[in-house]
């Protein structure tokens, strides 16, 4: 299902977000332990909708987001399976309640001199920065939440959006709880 929004120029269609399944993995920063983790999750019919992987505060080890779509029923399973791996140290589900979630967009627009106004009011209302801007283009980021991005994304269509890329989600968990 899609959801659509009109502007005065083109018709804005954007994808209804299901619930996902937000998952934190720290593991050894080795060769290959990114696709033996994701196998996992496709031999489960899990579909990932968004992976962040980074280098922890050491070299040794790395951190891996993920975001997840598939039969709830199955996730303490995969969650077990994922622990079970040689190079992974432990593997969480967050929940938006004990977590900090953002996520980082770019989005590239053609704006002429007399859109501009309009488009970096846009901007400013969503908390976005302009990171590039020519004679007849901008490029603005935007960090927060998903549904905070998808608004962001929604009210600039009434521009010409020339590209848009996404992190996908960076999680952290809240007090001392491990993430």
């Amino acid at each position: 299902m899609k959801a659509i929004a009109t502007t005065d120029q083109n018709p804005v269609v954007l994808p209804i977000r299901q619930s996902s399944n937000t998952l934190s993995i720290l593991m050894n920063n080795t060769p290959g332990v990114l696709m033996r983790i994701c196998q996992v999750f496709s031999r489960r019919a899990y579909n990932i909708d968004s992976l962040v992987v980074s280098e922890g505060r050491t070299a040794e080890y790395s951190r891996m987001t993920i975001d997840l779509s598939g039969d709830p029923s199955g996730l303490p399973q995969i969650i077990k399976q994922v622990n079970k791996l040689v190079d992974v140290i432990h593997c969480y589900k967050h929940t938006v309640q004990n977590t900090v979630v953002r996520e980082m967009l770019l989005i590239k627009l053609l704006a002429s001199k007399e859109e501009r106004t309009t488009a970096l009011q846009v901007v400013e209302h969503f908390g976005g920065k302009t990171v590039d801007m020519t004679p007849n283009s901008m490029i603005a980021m935007f960090t927060g939440s998903t549904e905070k991005l998808d608004a962001a994304t929604l009210m600039l269509g009434q521009f010409d959006v020339v590209e848009t890329i996404r992190t996908g989600k960076v999680v952290m968990a809240r007090g001392n709880q491990p993430t």
